[in-house]
């Protein structure tokens, strides 16, 4: 190796640890930034020549370092387990989040819940049961039956805007997946273009990964490698982004909760409206909309009806009110259709027309009807039972779901710290390579110092003898 090859292999390695040092700025910059991989230089070392010539040879020394390529860490197993884990856990904090509005609604436990209501209802009974010829027990009853009316219409209500908000959330959610999907699209151009013309496409393979993962949020996405540092993107089987090209979703299905019967809500693509089974916060909607919320709307349905048809079979079937005249009806719906949650009422305000007693042919002071109504409470197939039994259940379904959601969030956290462990900035590390490339950097420098006074040595003292 010659005294200028010398020279050489000093200036690739004073370039090499610069661009080290460089690289580690970067790093060391972004510690704080979302979804940002660290990068690192791949140095190699240059060989000597390995072609034979007859006028040079090498001297198997090598010619120095070379760092052209900067490689970002990324480990690609553990980015697509991420968006599994991602996925499932937004689905199913999504519906313990439903199941927890579905408790709110019915306000169990607590002093103002359905069974609080019931109790007081049957409580009133009792009341008239121990005074029927009392008008002061007799409008307390009434007032308590309108009381439960209105706590079971609350609740229908509450469970109806539950699921048109949850409908409208999973539009916008829509909505934003095919802002996400169209990005990732871009970029996907954006890093074949840089990676034909051997431009670093590192920034934009971060910027589409993170957009990715929020889509593995949103709809349960998984990336897929494609040419020229491309990722298709995949839902429920359907490719929503291939390469520079991307597809929208639409939400479609019944626009009321009455519908979902027969209509079901569902994910389809715009175009041609396939079906496409969604992850992630999309699914645990679709869930809420199609499962949990129409099924406790059934069930608080069933509860209304129970009480109606409980209390009006007693109240029309031999018993007689403060005149003397048979019982009516004490529950109808409001709609003139079946009793349901939203549509029951009272069928009349006058507390004479409660029929308490058993014995026709006049005013009585017989208590058996009222007594027999208060009884419904210990009814073992009854409305009190029915309904202690669905929130019992509900209070069961709430905590598996969230132990579930307790779980998965566990994982989430691995697999992220494993995630993060790979391609997050360490800054002990870049301190550690801060300090290697900085001393690599300073021996380079006085590989040339050396260089040079070997040089001086050679040029301005060699054959002056004397002087």
């Amino acid at each position: 190796m010659s005294t200028f090859g010398g020279l050489n292999t000093a200036t690739t390695s004073l370039w090499a640890q610069r661009r080290a040092l460089d690289v580690t700025g970067q790093n060391i910059a972004n510690v704080n930034t979302e979804g940002y991989s660290r990068q690192r230089v791949d140095l190699q070392a240059i060989g000597g020549s390995a072609v034979p010539a007859f006028h040079s040879t090498s001297t198997g020394v090598g010619g120095g370092v070379n760092a052209e390529d900067v490689v970002r860490i990324r480990d690609a197993f553990l980015e697509g387990r991420a968006q599994t884990e991602h996925a499932n856990n937004a689905r199913l904090a999504t519906e313990a989040e439903t199941l927890g509005q579905v408790e709110t609604a019915f306000r169990e436990p607590g002093s103002t819940g359905l069974q609080r209501q019931l109790t007081d209802v049957w409580d009133g009974w009792e009341d008239v049961a121990n005074a029927p010829d009392t008008g002061a027990a007799r409008a307390q009853v009434l007032e308590r039956m309108n009381a439960l009316v209105g706590g079971l219409r609350f609740a229908s209500a509450s469970l109806d805007a539950q699921w048109t908000q949850t409908r409208e959330n999973l539009t916008v959610l829509t909505e934003d997946a095919n802002a996400a999907a169209r990005g990732i699209a871009d970029l996907n151009l954006a890093i074949q273009r840089a990676t034909h013309t051997g431009l670093p496409a590192s920034d934009l393979a971060d910027q589409r990964d993170l957009l990715v993962m929020k889509l593995a949020d949103q709809v349960g996405a998984r990336a897929r490698p494609g040419q020229d540092g491309m990722v298709d993107v995949v839902v429920g089987g359907f490719t929503l982004v291939g390469g520079s090209s991307a597809s929208q979703l639409a939400l479609a299905g019944s626009p009321d909760l009455a519908g979902t019967a027969t209509d079901k809500l569902r994910l389809v693509t715009a175009v041609g409206e396939l079906t496409v089974s969604p992850g992630g916060r999309a699914a645990g909607s679709l869930s809420a909309l199609n499962g949990t919320l129409p099924k406790y709307r059934t069930e608080l349905d069933t509860l209304a009806r129970g009480v109606a048809g409980a209390v009006n079979g007693l109240h029309t079937t031999g018993a007689f009110d403060q005149h003397g005249d048979p019982g009516g009806p004490v529950f109808e719906s409001s709609d003139g259709a079946d009793i349901t949650a939203a549509s029951i009422q009272l069928a009349f305000s006058d507390p004479a027309l409660i029929a308490a007693s058993g014995r026709s042919g006049g005013p009585s002071t017989d208590n058996s009807k009222a007594d027999a109504i208060a009884q419904l409470r210990h009814d073992v197939g009854g409305p009190d039972a029915n309904y202690r039994k669905l929130v019992v259940a509900l209070g069961v379904e709430a905590a598996v779901a969230n132990r579930n959601v307790e779980i998965q969030s566990v994982i989430t956290t691995q697999v992220d710290a494993a995630r993060e462990s790979v391609a997050g900035v360490n800054l002990d590390e870049e301190m550690t390579n801060m300090l290697s490339f900085q001393h690599a950097y300073a021996a380079a420098g006085r590989l040339v110092t050396a260089i040079d006074e070997m040089l001086d040595v050679l040029i301005n003292r060699t054959g002056r003898v004397g002087l």
